[in-house]
């Protein structure tokens, strides 16, 4: 079988009129540069040099040989700019598998800006509370808060440092007062969020020890939802406390729709990550969203009020 280094090092001797100089060029020793020659020479069973001991020259077979020689080694240097103006220039179906309230709150014009930088891209969005099969489902990734099981995906943070935030409307606190500390939210109707097959009616905080340290808190309240959006509604109407990630609530923190009620460091850590089924699927497209959310992530947090 040909090697495509012994073609590089025929057609650099060709050029260089020289084993030596070729050898320089190529930052090899002569020697190895003999021995390509050789090993090409037996390959096509044909001389391609005629040597003497003081010079040498192509042959006849040598000079026919040469522009095919030349030819192969601009294809595969062609093929390789290809393959990097691909990544470059990212295209085809991008398909997506994201949480109901960051995916229509946050994630939809992101993936817009995202989209308008790479107009080749075709976005597929599915947008649930559920968790995708990423090994059965036609999705190239998908984006989840919490802790990754251990299930054999590959997990790439975007950002790693995300809380929980307890939260209520201004109305609602005007009616029923602000807690002061995470055990007075017993006292508060909680809007409660779905999980699989169970209810989240446990709210961990991490509070400083001086403070008591970790605390479970048990809530209560009027309404569930399966649906992360539908329960931040409820807290936009003044219909209770909710404890949601600080990225789905972010804007509304800002804009004062919501509240923070304790300190964003007591909150539960919630890490959003990329999931994908195995490094393979990662593809240009795929790390050059995972950057972009990544600073999109920083900044939206960085900007939130404290409490």
């Amino acid at each position: 079988m040909i090697r495509i280094d012994d073609l590089q090092v025929f057609v650099q001797t060709a050029e260089a009129g020289s084993f030596s100089a070729a050898a320089r060029q190529l930052d090899l020793t002569p020697a190895l540069a003999s021995s390509a020659v050789q090993r090409l020479e037996r390959e096509l069973a044909l001389r391609l040099f005629v040597r003497s001991t003081r010079s040498m020259r192509l042959s006849d077979e040598g000079s026919r040989y040469l522009p095919h020689a030349r030819g192969v080694l601009d294809a595969l240097a062609a093929g390789r700019e290809a393959l990097d103006q691909g990544r470059a220039e990212i295209g085809g179906p991008l398909r997506l598998s994201v949480p109901s309230d960051l995916g229509r709150q946050v994630l939809l014009p992101w993936l817009d800006d995202f989209q308008a930088q790479h107009p080749r891209l075709q976005l597929q969005l599915r947008i649930s509370d559920r968790f995708t099969d990423l090994f059965r489902a036609t999705v190239d990734a998908g984006l989840r808060y919490g802790e990754l099981p251990d299930s054999g995906l590959v997990s790439l943070p975007l950002a790693p440092d995300n809380r929980r935030i307890a939260c209520a409307a201004p109305t609602y606190l005007a009616r029923h007062g602000r807690p002061a500390t995470p055990a007075e939210l017993k006292q508060h109707n909680c809007l409660r969020y779905v999980m699989g097959d169970h209810t989240h009616e446990r709210w961990t905080f991490q509070l400083p020890t001086a403070q008591g340290g970790p605390q479970a808190v048990p809530v209560r309240g009027d309404r569930i939802s399966d649906d992360g959006e539908v329960v931040r509604r409820w807290a936009l109407a003044g219909h209770g406390v909710t404890y949601k990630s600080a990225l789905d609530v972010a804007a509304d923190l800002q804009a004062g729709r919501l509240v923070a009620l304790f300190p964003q460091a007591w909150g539960e850590p919630a890490p959003l990550q990329m999931v994908c089924p195995d490094r393979a699927s990662l593809s240009p497209a795929l790390q050059q969203l995972r950057d972009f959310l990544v600073a999109r992530c920083r900044t939206l947090v960085e900007q939130l009020p404290l409490a």
